[in-house]
């Protein structure tokens, strides 16, 4: 980089310089407060990446969230590197996130990461889980032979591709049926997953290519491994850190600027749709502002 700069030579001095300003802007990205919600949708996603620790190469798991704000941007919440993706790692994060602000939060949409789902429901209460339908969709056909393999997810997709929720439901469980006479342990997981997988058709429809996968993550994660591939093994955990935070913060900026990802008033609305009770007078109060 620097020689792409016309810079031949660079002390060691000015190097380490460099990098604590990066560190004080990563920081503060990291640590600003989340202001612009509420924030109806998050993904949430790990990457491993390896890391040289006390003589040895160790995998280390960075937990970035994203989601939408109050106005449809898409804003990058959160980033945190944990030794491993347990219990209280995805805790320890979410509830980061909301002392830092993270509020209004109907739908958390990501893989089935162990521990996450229960961290959801602890730090994000009201929120539900909608599991990544790409991811799972790979798990499922591990259940089939691998002959089988194109016809079951092409029925499978079939679910999804409907016009409201109650057609979405009919046919989850006519697949499930189907697949029940043929593959019973695969109809077994599909019949288990349903409520996680199919969380979305409580939301708009206007909404559901962009919160049923984890598929916005992934462009982003393609990202960030472009460059800490590069990379390879980092030689310590703030190096991760100043990379993939530096990554995160320019993908913020680009994000602020371009289109916006959904509407206010679709936001407000549905936020109507999944919620009861005095809250909705709270909501309405939302879709005023946002006309």
């Amino acid at each position: 980089m620097v020689k792409t700069l016309g810079i031949e030579r660079i002390s060691k001095s000015r190097v380490s310089d460099m990098a604590k300003n990066l560190d004080g802007a990563v920081e503060a990205f990291r640590s600003r407060p989340l202001d612009a919600g509420p924030y109806t949708y998050v993904w949430i996603d790990a990457l491993t990446q390896k890391v040289r620790e006390a003589g040895r190469i160790a995998n280390v798991a960075a937990l970035v969230a994203t989601g939408v704000n109050a106005q449809g941007s898409r804003e990058i919440l959160g980033l945190e590197l944990v030794t491993s993706e347990d219990g209280a790692g995805w805790t320890a994060f979410c509830r980061g996130l909301v002392a830092r602000g993270l509020s209004g939060v109907r739908l958390v949409v990501s893989d089935a990461h162990p521990g996450l789902k229960d961290a959801i429901a602890s730090t994000l209460p009201g929120a539900s889980w909608q599991r990544c339908r790409t991811h799972f969709l790979r798990n499922l056909l591990t259940k089939v032979p691998k002959s089988a393999g194109p016809f079951v997810a092409t029925v499978v997709r079939s679910i999804f591709a409907q016009p409201d929720a109650d057609a979405v439901w009919a046919q989850f469980h006519r697949v499930r049926d189907q697949l029940q006479e043929r593959f019973p342990a695969a109809a077994e997981m599909l019949e288990e997953a349903g409520p996680d997988i199919l969380a979305f058709t409580a939301f708009p429809f206007a909404h559901w290519k962009q919160i049923w996968s984890n598929n916005p993550q992934e462009r982003l994660n393609k990202e960030i491994r472009r460059r800490t591939d590069v990379v390879g093994i980092f030689p310590d955990r703030s190096s991760v850190i100043r990379l993939v935070g530096m990554v995160l913060a320019e993908q913020h900026d680009e994000w602020q600027v371009v289109r916006r990802y959904m509407s206010a008033e679709s936001l407000v609305k549905a936020r109507l749709e999944v919620i009861d009770g005095e809250a909705v007078e709270e909501v309405r109060g939302e879709l005023v502002a946002a006309s």
